[in-house]
């Protein structure tokens, strides 16, 4: 079995071959210079280091910093976001969307986005920049997803809450979670630390969320919530 260890940020992550390892990108960018695979290693890494128990953490880049820098508090959201839409997918897929592959993808990119946020450029090296670069094309991916889905969806014409069975009210939890992410990265992209693209990913991640709540809700025949002022 091979395995992932992702390890240019404060967070670990193991994923089996089959999710992350086997995604197919609209092009080879973003990743393609990492070697975090070990095929046939019988080592069993440990999960605690111990490293942090004086309240420090390590960025790629080797610095030492305390756990509640911005820096961690946006891998931090990162990560719970990941895990939302880890949530949101398996309802999803009792429901049998089509749509699971891109939320795989888009955990996948997550990933990437922690490393980038990791590797500040003020103590990166060139070869730190060159593995955590952060591609537009992602972007492009979620702009393109959210064009398909949207074509397919009644225009929008009130405001709704997040309702529409568990599937999309779990990817509504997930979108909220986004913004989150976006807010503790944007100071971050703003002081030339990490990649603009990691800000507009996030941005645009939140609107492929919501439009694929709505999309979710339309095929499980389900109806949205709509607003209306309480009397």
């Amino acid at each position: 079995m091979a395995t992932v260890i992702f390890k240019p940020s404060h967070l670990r992550c193991f994923v089996r071959t089959g999710r992350c390892l086997n995604v197919q990108w609209t092009k080879k960018t973003f990743g393609s210079e990492r070697s975090y695979v070990t095929e046939g290693d019988s080592r069993v890494p440990k999960i605690y280091t111990k490293t942090g128990d004086k309240g420090f953490s390590s960025t790629f880049t080797g610095e030492r910093r305390p756990k509640e820098d911005h820096v961690f508090e946006a891998l931090g959201t990162t990560d719970e976001l990941s895990s939302a839409i880890g949530l949101a997918r398996e309802f999803c897929l009792d429901k049998g969307h089509t749509f699971t592959y891109q939320l795989d993808k888009i955990q996948c990119v997550l990933q990437d986005v922690g490393s980038n946020i990791a590797t500040p450029r003020s103590s990166a090296r060139e070869s730190h920049i060159k593995k955590t670069k952060f591609t537009p094309q992602p972007v492009a991916d979620l702009e393109s997803w959210i064009d398909t889905f949207t074509a397919e969806l009644p225009p929008l014409t009130n405001f709704i809450l997040p309702s529409g069975g568990k599937s999309s009210a779990a990817l509504h939890v997930a979108r909220t979670i986004c913004r989150r992410a976006e807010r503790s990265v944007a100071p971050i992209v703003r002081s030339g630390e990490a990649d603009p693209d990691v800000a507009k990913f996030l941005n645009r991640l939140s609107d492929y969320l919501f439009t694929v709540a709505r999309y979710a809700a339309m095929k499980e025949g389900n109806e949205e919530k709509i607003y209306t002022r309480p009397e």
